[in-house]
């Protein structure tokens, strides 16, 4: 598979950035696309493709992963010896254009030729997954990056927690990249389509359904399909399970407020417990009624949402 530069982001500012990465599906996005992100759902990148989100700032952990780049990649030719070409091109598939690629650099490397570089960042608290292989949103990243590339190889390097310095060679795994086109494929169909892709259990998905359809028709009424009997079922064992362990919670939660008594904190190890006096002020919006029913009209704002319950049927 070949690729082509589709535009230089060398000096490109990160706004436009952005929209060219609405043109297609980049390296990022094929682990939300497989739907193992554990920070972005399918219909949030869809809503995101789509043109549905606002524009939302880089987080701290980006940032600082886009300043540390330069390092990893220096700090990697300095353990290894191998060179590592800085890329400041984003490309695209020439056999499935909706599949682009960043790339942090490239490297040259023995029986493998032209190969992928990617330099990561990672907090201390994630050091464990990197003991004997890399996690799977990053597996899915490189694999995307060699199937745009054609590429044989991906040397992966990555600063832990500001102190540890690690670095993986991972082979292209063709069944592996077979699922990711397919999965794109599949994703970019629904972008182009304008249709939303399976809805799951994200806040993503609650909110879209919630923008489509802000308001029910009164009195009216459907007779829903059989397929929604496991969904019911399935409701009904999530509330339950969610009551036990509501009860847990709250049990664990009094049995250590009774150990602290009138203590502020409590530390066990490595965690911090704490239990303080905090005070508030809130308006009285039942004696301003009665004492100031106009003022209280004039200041009070309506709002509608659609609240959801399910019942036994009378």
């Amino acid at each position: 598979m070949a690729a082509k530069v589709l535009i230089s982001t060398e000096n490109m500012p990160y706004e436009e950035w952005l929209e060219y990465r609405k043109l297609g599906i980049g390296g990022s996005d094929a682990s939300v696309v497989c739907g193992i992100n554990r920070y972005k759902s399918p219909v949030e990148l869809w809503l995101d493709k789509t043109d549905q989100l606002p524009h939302q700032e880089a987080g701290e952990a980006a940032y600082w992963g886009t300043q540390l780049e330069p390092f990893v990649r220096a700090e990697f030719t300095k353990r290894t010896g191998i060179e590592v070409s800085h890329k400041t091109e984003l490309l695209q598939s020439e056999e499935h254009p909706f599949m682009l690629a960043n790339l942090d650099g490239i490297c040259e490397v023995p029986d493998y030729g032209t190969c992928v570089f990617e330099a990561k960042t990672a907090s201390a608290y994630k050091a464990g997954e990197w003991e004997d292989t890399i996690p799977d949103e990053y597996m899915c990243q490189i694999q995307h990056y060699m199937a745009v590339t054609g590429y044989r190889g991906t040397y992966i390097a990555v600063l832990i927690g500001g102190n540890t310095f690690k670095w993986r060679f991972v082979e292209r795994d063709e069944e592996l990249i077979s699922m990711l086109i397919e999965l794109e494929s599949a994703f970019w169909n629904h972008v182009q389509d304008c249709t939303p892709p399976p809805l799951d259990g994200s806040d993503a998905s609650a909110k879209f359904l919630s923008q489509r359809f802000p308001s029910s028709t009164p009195q009216s009424h459907i007779t829903l399909p059989d397929t929604a009997a496991a969904l019911l079922a399935q409701y009904d064992d999530a509330c339950a399970q969610l009551e036990i362990v509501t009860e847990q919670k709250q049990r664990a939660e009094n049995l250590l407020k009774e150990m602290m008594g009138e203590n502020e904190v409590g530390t066990l190890m490595d965690r911090i417990v704490t239990w303080k006096s905090v005070s508030q002020e809130r308006l009285d919006s039942k004696t301003l009624k009665a004492e100031h029913p106009a003022l209280c009209k004039k200041y009070t704002s309506k709002s509608s949402y659609r609240r959801f319950t399910i019942k036994a049927a009378s």
